[in-house]
This record gives structure tokens, C-alpha cells and sequence, in this order.
């Protein structure tokens, strides 16, 4: 049994640490990557304030497919290059947008998110899905969540 539990007020750098370290905890032994992706979405919504929705987009067949999340019911297939989403991974670069309205094509799953960080997971230079993060604050997300997230997605890269 697994108790993470963290202080939303520590710097970023810390709370990301402690969020890698606790995926890394959880991720270790299971070779499921369905198991793991619901284990980190779970992690992201108890470590991440201000969040309305953590979750994955797996990429299958030519386009995104919902994977794992936490929050409300989402979109369930989007094309690769289409919204926040499909472009970070047609582009296999991560996507932070501070105001999701401003962003052209953005698709919108849940009209409470305001800003969006969508980071790629790449495993031998294949993108294998994407970390998608939504929150009802606009500009909630900086370069200090991405560096974050990006490190997560480096460690999933091999358990996904």
C-alpha cells in the first residue's frame, strides 16, 4: 500500500521532486502501462493545486485516444495536430498555453479549463502519448511546470 502525501505549498522544484520519486515509488515493479498511467494520474491530482483534470492521451493507430485521467468525462479521440493536445504530439514538444481560449483548434473537453500543459512521452524517438494538465485558473502553469512534468514523462517513457 502506497501513502503519498505532499504540502501543495512547497516550492515547485521540491513538489516536482517528490512527485517524480513517488512515480518512480509506484512505477517500479508494474510492467501494465495502463496500471501505471492511472496510478501517476492519481499522483498529478493529489500533488498539483489548481488542477480540473490530469491525464494521459495515448497515441494508437494515428491519433490521441483517452487514456487514465482524473476528472470530469473527456474527449475520447483526437486527431493528431488538432487542440492543445494533438499538436504537442504531432509536434512531440511540450504545449503550455495560458489562456486555452486563445490557442487556435483548441478542443474544448471541459469548459471550466482556462490554461493547459500538455507534455510528450517519447521513447525512442517515438511519441508514445501525452501528460495532459487543465486548470480553471488562467496562466496557471509556468516553465517550472514544465520542466516538472517533463521529468515525469522521461520517467514513464520506460513504464508505459
Amino acid at each position: 500500500m502506497f501513502d503519498f502525501t505532499t504540502d501543495a505549498d512547497l516550492p515547485k522544484p521540491e513538489l516536482y521532486r517528490q512527485l517524480v520519486q513517488a512515480c518512480e515509488a509506484i512505477t517500479a515493479d508494474e510492467r501494465d502501462p495502463v496500471a501505471n498511467m492511472a496510478n501517476v494520474a492519481a499522483l498529478m491530482a493529489e500533488f498539483l493545486p489548481a488542477l480540473n483534470w490530469a491525464g494521459f492521451y495515448r497515441v494508437l493507430e494515428g491519433e490521441l485516444v483517452l487514456g487514465p485521467f482524473v476528472g470530469r468525462p473527456a474527449c475520447i479521440r483526437i486527431p493528431l495536430g488538432q487542440g492543445v493536445c494533438g499538436t504537442a504530439a504531432s509536434d512531440a514538444r511540450t504545449q503550455l498555453v495560458e489562456d486555452v481560449h486563445a490557442f487556435p483548434g483548441h478542443i474544448a473537453c471541459d469548459a471550466a479549463s482556462r490554461s493547459e500543459l500538455v507534455v510528450p512521452i517519447i521513447r525512442a524517438g517515438q511519441v508514445l502519448a501525452v501528460i495532459d494538465l487543465d486548470s480553471p485558473d488562467l496562466a496557471r502553469f509556468d516553465a517550472e511546470d514544465a520542466a516538472g512534468i517533463e521529468r515525469l514523462a522521461g520517467v514513464l517513457a520506460d513504464r508505459i
